[in-house]
């Protein structure tokens, strides 16, 4: 029930598939659970932890860039089933620890419950398009760790979890699970040799992202200018109208090169760039410790094109052709069921990645998508000479423009729900208190002079939320959410 080492199952024949653990585990687990559950109360106890938990076959996994180049590949490790499973009852336990003592700051939206690439973007970019609408020069400035979760240094780690007051049988026990760790590189089948691992966490375990965020939760500690982390992707920005702004920026580029010496990490110098947004932007030069940052006009962060001069979106419409043009080329007798159904799964993701962040305004926009999505349902046979109308609604379709709306709606709601401090409804303000009219939790609809603000999420999405029934906005969940909106949109457009 190891994955870290290979043993082939009992009775199977040299050329049967190897027997999934997670597979075993599932099947016999009214067997293996009475055993396993004595080994993990005794680990526990004793803080020791199985020398087979501490292996793993580390698997290149590709990232981007050239091919040829190991730096372009993500090590992800492959560990004991038995050993995550254990980790999981850990990470229960430290979670909610964190969470009841604030240890985890809220500008960390990686490995965060209830926290993603979108809310990263939203929670920072509100406050950047905030500063341009009143006419701010903004400098924002982009920053990565070199090899993060690699270069963890173990003693630093085991002393912040103390500090933040992890008890001491955890901390002991995560001593031993980092402690005696050993690795090997599996490509093809092709494995190399066992070598021992000094310093990280593991990525793919169950503990590790955790165990980062503990590691970096102090990064901002001094940071006067806006900073928001996707895990160890960081961005910090600040208006620069005058010399204290831009001495300000400076000073915690300073802080973090500081914080990066003291707790054993490095920036990556080939993530360094900072972007220069409104036209009136001085273009001022900055530096982390001995490197001077480059300017770029636009920037991919998080998976979502940033441009320079304004808050500029790039649809990832080359990515959703090609995948088209996959489905078309396999569809030989294949039902309408399967290619509407590869459609869905296939392109939508391109079309609607983070969607809410990046919405198209301008109609030359709009027009690029739902070009795209007219040609799917031609894929049909008996649908070519349709109109476009009755393609989708024949192919059980909707237009991209209702299914953005759809997606403001329940990402508004799932901000609104989400406690202020915790980067959500202080992103909006309600409007009147009177019940009497409106939906009850009718939102403030301010008014900008620059497009940047006013086609922002924050603010575009707040006519729409407005119009909603009360029985829609006072939904206590997510999923009844969803069925009520879908009602309502019905009797809308």
């Amino acid at each position: 029930m190891d994955s870290a080492r290979e043993r082939p199952g009992h009775g199977a024949s040299p050329s049967s598939p190897p027997i999934s653990p997670q597979l075993v585990l599932k099947e016999l687990g009214d067997v293996t659970a009475g055993p396993l559950s004595i080994i993990y109360q005794r680990s526990w106890e004793s803080g020791e932890v199985p020398a087979e938990w501490k292996l793993a076959n580390v698997i290149p996994t590709y990232k981007k860039g050239v091919r040829e180049d190991s730096g372009n590949y993500r090590p992800v490790s492959l560990t004991s089933v038995p050993g995550k499973i254990m980790e999981k009852i850990i990470l229960g336990t430290t979670e909610r620890h964190l969470k009841n003592n604030a240890i985890i700051r809220h500008s960390q939206h990686g490995f965060t419950k209830g926290k993603s690439r979108l809310t990263n973007l939203i929670s920072f970019y509100d406050k950047v398009t905030h500063l341009v609408g009143e006419g701010k020069a903004m400098d924002i400035v982009l920053l990565g760790f070199s090899k993060a979760f690699d270069a963890v240094p173990h003693s630093i780690l085991l002393e912040k979890l103390s500090s933040c007051g992890i008890s001491g049988f955890m901390v002991h026990w995560v001593k031993n699970w980092l402690k005696g760790r050993a690795q090997r590189v599996v490509v093809d089948g092709t494995t190399s040799g066992w070598r021992p691992v000094t310093s990280g966490v593991p990525q793919g375990s169950i503990l590790g992202p955790v165990l980062f965020n503990v590691l970096i939760s102090d990064v901002d500690t001094g940071v006067a200018c806006a900073i928001s982390k996707f895990a160890d992707d960081t961005k910090l920005g600040g208006a620069v109208d005058s010399l204290e702004g831009q001495g300000a920026l400076q000073r915690d580029l300073d802080r973090l090169e500081i914080w990066a010496m003291i707790n054993g990490m490095k920036f990556n110098k080939s993530k360094y760039r900072i972007l220069h947004l409104r036209w009136s932007n001085a273009g001022h030069k900055y530096k982390l410790g001995a490197e001077w940052l480059e300017g770029s006009p636009a920037e991919r962060g998080l998976g979502v094109l940033v441009a320079a001069g304004s808050i500029r979106r790039a649809l990832a419409a080359k990515r959703a052709n090609r995948t088209l043009g996959c489905i078309k080329h396999s569809r030989t007798s294949q039902p309408k069921e399967l290619i509407i159904l590869l459609y869905s799964a296939l392109m939508w993701p391109h079309l609607e990645f983070c969607v809410q962040f990046w919405a198209p305004q301008f109609k030359k926009d709009v027009k690029v998508p739902e070009c795209i999505q007219r040609r799917a349902p031609k894929l049909v046979k008996g649908l070519e000479d349709m109109s476009c109308k009755e393609q989708l609604r024949t192919s059980g379709l909707s237009s991209l423009e209702n299914r953005r709306l759809r997606g403001n709606l329940m990402a508004l709601y799932s901000f609104l729900r989400r406690g202020r401090g915790e980067g959500g409804a202080e992103l909006f303000s309600l409007g009147s208190s009177d019940r009497t009219r409106g939906n009850g939790s009718d939102l403030h609809q301010r008014r900008f002079r620059w497009d940047i603000r006013k086609h922002f999420f924050t603010e575009r999405v707040v006519k729409h939320w407005n119009r909603l029934p009360r029985e829609v906005v006072d939904v206590p969940s997510l999923s009844g959410f969803k069925r009520h909106l879908d009602n309502a949109l019905n009797n809308m457009l």
